[in-house]
């Protein structure tokens, strides 16, 4: 059995969203140095603002100044910053209810250690040198020690504010595929492939989970299936993925291999795409090097009957 498989594996893409008038005004507001709130119907101040009231649900839009001095409520000591956090350098992350305010806004506060820091510190804004309409406007906050900041009453109307943002959003992880998926990872790269069959259904799996997903049971007998099989479905790709150097239209199909139960993925190709269809018998087709097949090509035999692959569909 050959060692259970890791490796670090990264998902990450932009995420774009437009802004309604509330957070279009708070976060223009930080590009100028205002920190901005919303007033509830029954006057409450809450920073950062929404657009509903979270108790009554009420539609509020009455925009207010709040002071860039404020109070810390709560707080928790980070002393290990990941990549893209406000600091580099250990900090607290905390709770801070700035003067004129009801609610407290979360971000970092910038202080020596730990035992810096406590529950009603007085603190302020520590801006950001460049400045584009986003939270990271506020690079973090800072003990202070001063009197309250008197707000300007700025009425959060702007002449260029900001209508939309772009979030990065990322996660990063090791993945493990596991006994079952290691074994059959194991084995393309030997250009053979292995499923596991169920000991209740006897229905060979491929790829292996390491148990049936019909009968609930685990599955350790490896069954060798293919190369060749049959295309089930497919779909005709026109869209260019980035970074993936396949010509579009291109089609990608389920392909139950011969012996198998299940029809795993794989990419058409010797064919013109307007030709593929749904019985096609195909086989695989590897680059020097690669751990998996490159595409599928036709074999030139008769397409199979609609009746040996129907319940693979």
């Amino acid at each position: 059995m050959p060692e259970v498989l890791k490796a670090p594996l990264v998902v990450e893409f932009p995420f774009t969203r437009s802004l309604g008038p509330v957070q279009s005004a708070f976060l223009t507001g930080l590009r100028e140095r205002f920190v901005l709130g919303v007033r509830t119907g029954d006057g409450r101040v809450l920073v950062p603002p929404v657009e509903y009231d979270p108790v009554t649900a009420e539609e509020i839009r009455d925009l207010v100044e709040v002071a860039p001095t404020g109070t810390v409520t709560t707080w928790a000591w980070n002393h290990a910053p990941r990549r893209g956090q406000p600091l580099t350098t250990p900090f607290a992350w905390a709770l801070v209810r700035l003067d004129g305010a009801d609610t407290a806004l979360l971000h970092a506060l910038d202080a020596p250690g730990p035992d810096a820091v406590h529950t009603g510190m007085r603190v302020r804004v520590r801006w950001a040198e460049q400045r584009t309409g986003a939270i990271t406007d506020i690079a973090c906050f800072e003990p202070y020690d001063g009197d309250a900041a008197e707000p300007a009453g700025h009425t959060g109307v702007f002449q260029d504010p900001v209508t939309g943002i772009v979030a990065p959003a990322r996660l990063d992880y090791t993945y493990s595929p596991g006994r079952a998926q290691t074994a059959y990872i194991d084995a393309l790269s030997g250009r053979r492939t292995v499923g596991e069959r169920c000991p209740a259904c006897r229905k060979v799996y491929v790829p292996p989970r390491g148990a049936c997903p019909t009968c609930g049971v685990a599955t350790s007998e490896q069954i060798e299936v293919g190369p060749r099989g049959t295309v089930t479905t497919f779909c005709i790709v026109n869209i260019k993925a980035k970074n993936l150097d396949i010509e579009v239209p291109y089609v990608y199909a389920h392909i139950a291999l011969d012996g198998a139960d299940l029809a795993l993925h794989g990419r058409i190709g010797g064919i013109p795409y307007d030709e593929v269809r749904m019985g096609l018998r195909v086989e695989p087709v590897w680059t020097e090097g690669a751990r998996h097949p490159d595409h599928y090509r036709p074999t030139g035999e008769p397409d199979a009957d609609y009746d040996t692959y129907k319940e693979l569909l």
